[in-house]
């Protein structure tokens, strides 16, 4: 009997497996099935989305496990829409494009090329000329994202204030990359448009006073809205040297549970790891807690000279099991208390895709957690990783409740960027609980809308209220905002102030547009500082600058892949016309965002 039951459980694992892959591979455009196609430069995933060759495969022919054929054989078999396969070489395309290479995308002509990067000799598209293997992995995409609701025009006379925590994170953009360069559909709730614009760096003035950061304001034409002005306020932190560095505290905690044994993930993880590990002193400490069905310690207080040990401890980790995120939490903080550095810099690294099912696993839970721990004055950052999976709205959660950075990484190039080139910005805070307020004169701005920041919001009155948790700035880090505000002769509908009494006087300059003020304490402090800036009409210039030109090219990105409701006449053809003339091909990243915006032009955005 028990023989019997084994064998009909064993048809019916079969069966439905069977099932599965058949209903992914008849599955209409924007279903949930996908997966994985292996060739010998890597691993490419596709959605099923937009008719791509991913998904015009997945549509038309049930392919089984492991089956093999030939590159010309899948664009035959494909239904090859746009006629051209884009590859690019391991290792050699530019601002992290791939992961080891694969297909990345089916857009365009053979003179469309990623600008900086290489794709089977110099430049070039390749077509379906080389035989490769590939292969068909099941997978169903159960990535979360938090919902945003975008933020509509306020009135200055119901509404004079807006007030928000400042961000630095960058994942939405990079995680953003992923999708649009796997040819899936991007999914609006990914897309944060505060951390498209701060993914970029700009060219601010280092501060000349004993403040950690200056503060620039510019204010130009709106070029989605011809009603509108563009405000920009920017801060850049100063710069820390690396042979000036405080010693590091750090603890590397791995999830290592069976969500995180593909390419992309673990072993992704244990080379960005790796990469840290080589910027590492001797008067650093390094510990390992790993956490999957139970967490485990690796490695306590290693002195940062030891980098054979470290790797070593890095490279020796396997992935399986569940993922008890709560219990690595809990003990990687203890270890962080454990070997604290008096003015070092304490902090636990979290690398993760956030799929957490064992103990406390919902954001409120974690939130929660992380903020009693925050209190040891530990710091958290998190790196996000994988596709499909990914729970970007746990991790998000964290990083921002830990007085921490959250940042996606999608190739051994974004590792680089983050944990090598922008070292000190992720590891050294200069600035906490930063906030800005801005006040605006009704004399002369009827309304305004601040730009992304959704979930940054504070009450008017958290602003001076310093037990009210606010963004970090690190090291060298740029904070970028952008208002489009509504001068009173503009003829763009605010809503009405539903006020019953209504005071409209200015006390102060009345030729002022409006005041920018900021609050920020020192990173062991618990006493906030006050700067104000005020912005007046002769702030303004006909020609934007460089700096809000590419701010503005980027949100303006986000808007169209967000369907804004308030993108006006924005669209990727715009942006690119936009960017003609400022010239970023010396900036690899910027290079990168007009390929992205060139390759979502084509696809009719």
């Amino acid at each position: 009997m028990k023989n019997r039951r084994r064998f009909v459980c064993s048809v019916m694992a079969i069966l439905t497996a069977a099932g599965m892959l058949s209903a992914c591979s008849s599955a209409d455009s924007g279903s949930s099935g996908g997966g994985y196609y292996e060739t010998t430069r890597g691993y490419n995933d596709y959605d099923g989305y937009d008719g791509d060759v991913g998904g015009a495969a997945a549509d038309s022919y049930d392919y089984a496990p492991q089956e093999t054929i030939s590159e010309s054989e899948y664009v035959q078999q494909g239904n090859n829409n746009s006629g051209v396969l884009q590859h690019a070489d391991a290792g050699a395309s530019k601002g992290g494009t791939t992961v080891g290479g694969g297909i990345v995308g089916l857009e365009g002509n053979a003179d469309d090329t990623y600008p900086t990067g290489d794709a089977w000799g110099e430049g070039a598209w390749e077509t379906a000329a080389e035989t490769i293997s590939y292969s068909y992995q099941d997978y169903f995409n159960t990535e979360e994202y938090s919902s945003i609701v975008e933020s509509g025009y306020k009135s200055v006379a119901a509404n004079p204030l807006s007030t928000f925590s400042v961000d630095v994170d960058t994942a939405s953009y990079a995680n953003v990359r992923r999708m649009i360069e796997y040819g899936g559909n991007v999914n609006p709730e990914a897309v944060r448009i505060e951390e498209f614009i701060n993914y970029f760096d700009y060219s601010y003035p280092q501060s000349t006073t004993d403040d950690p950061f200056s503060v620039t304001t510019e204010l130009s034409d709106c070029p989605w809205n011809s009603e509108t002005k563009l405000l920009l306020v920017g801060l850049k932190a100063e710069e820390i040297q690396r042979e000036e560095r405080e010693p590091l505290n750090l603890v590397f905690l791995i999830d290592v549970s069976g969500s995180m044994f593909s390419d992309d993930k673990l072993p992704l993880v244990q080379k960005t790891f790796t990469m840290l590990t080589d910027t590492l002193t001797e008067d650093d400490r390094i510990s390992i807690v790993t956490y999957a069905g139970e967490e485990k310690v690796v490695l306590t207080g290693t002195s940062g000279e030891d980098k054979k040990k470290i790797k070593e401890a890095i490279n020796s980790l396997e992935a399986g099991g569940s993922t008890y995120g709560e219990a690595g939490i809990n003990r990687a903080y203890e270890l962080a208390e454990k070997y604290f550095i008096k003015n070092g810099n304490n902090r636990v690294i979290l690398a993760t895709d956030g799929d957490l099912n064992v103990g406390l696993s919902s954001e409120e839970e974690l939130t929660r957690l992380i903020e009693e721990k925050r209190e040891s004055g530990v710091f958290l950052s998190v790196l996000g990783f994988g596709t499909g999976n990914i729970k970007d709205n746990r991790m998000e959660a964290l990083a921002d409740h830990g007085n921490g950075n959250y940042s996606y990484i999608d190739s051994e190039l974004e590792a680089k960027k983050v944990l090598v080139e922008e070292m000190s910005g992720t590891l050294y805070t200069v600035a906490k609980d930063v906030k800005i307020q801005v006040e605006f004169n009704p004399a002369n701005i009827s309304g305004y809308r601040l730009i992304g920041y959704e979930n940054r919001a504070l009450a008017d009155e958290d602003f001076a209220d310093d037990t009210k948790d606010a963004g970090e700035i690190g090291a060298g880090h740029t904070v970028t905002a952008l208002y489009e505000i509504v001068p009173n002769d503009s003829g763009t509908s605010i809503p009405e102030a539903e006020l019953k009494y209504q005071q409209n006087t200015v006390t102060g300059n009345k030729n002022e547009l409006l005041t920018v003020s900021l609050r920020y304490k020192q990173p062991d402090g618990d006493t906030s500082k006050l700067l104000a800036v005020p912005v007046t009409m002769e702030s303004y210039t006909k020609k934007m600058p460089a700096n809000m030109t590419f701010a503005a090219a980027a949100a303006e990105f986000g808007m169209v892949l967000r369907g804004s409701e308030y993108r006006g006449t924005a669209s990727c053809s715009q942006i690119l016309e936009m960017l003609e003339a400022n010239g970023y091909e010396s900036d690899e990243y910027k290079s990168e965002f007009v390929y992205l915006v060139r390759t979502m032009n084509k696809r009719g955005y």
